[in-house]
């Protein structure tokens, strides 16, 4: 092995452990962010409010992709991202209305 190779090797496996603690960063991110969600979804089967809440939804993928574009990231690739997660949000509150 070359010193070359041996220092793509090395510089490989840095950022390959800062990806596995980023990814272990959202996972528990995402976790808190959905603990907080359900409650959320409780309070508003209890108080029989919609599970879902459009204008607060559009505003928070504005700020998302305001947030992106700042971070350097897709904000196209941003919008999905929290599409996903909103739909996540909704389907667990609908849960709780049944």
């Amino acid at each position: 092995m070359t010193d070359a190779t041996a220092l793509a090797a090395q510089l490989l496996k840095e950022h390959r452990q800062s990806i596995d603690r980023l990814d272990a960063i959202l996972v528990f991110t995402l976790a808190e962010r959905f603990k907080h969600t359900q409650a959320v979804g409780k309070l508003k089967a209890e108080y029989d409010l919609p599970p879902s809440d459009p204008a607060r939804e559009a505003q928070q993928i504005e700020r998302l992709e305001e947030l992106a574009k700042a971070a350097d990231l897709d904000p196209a690739f941003a919008k999905e991202f929290l599409n996903f997660i909103i739909a996540e949000v909704i389907r667990h509150h609908q849960k709780h209305q049944s």
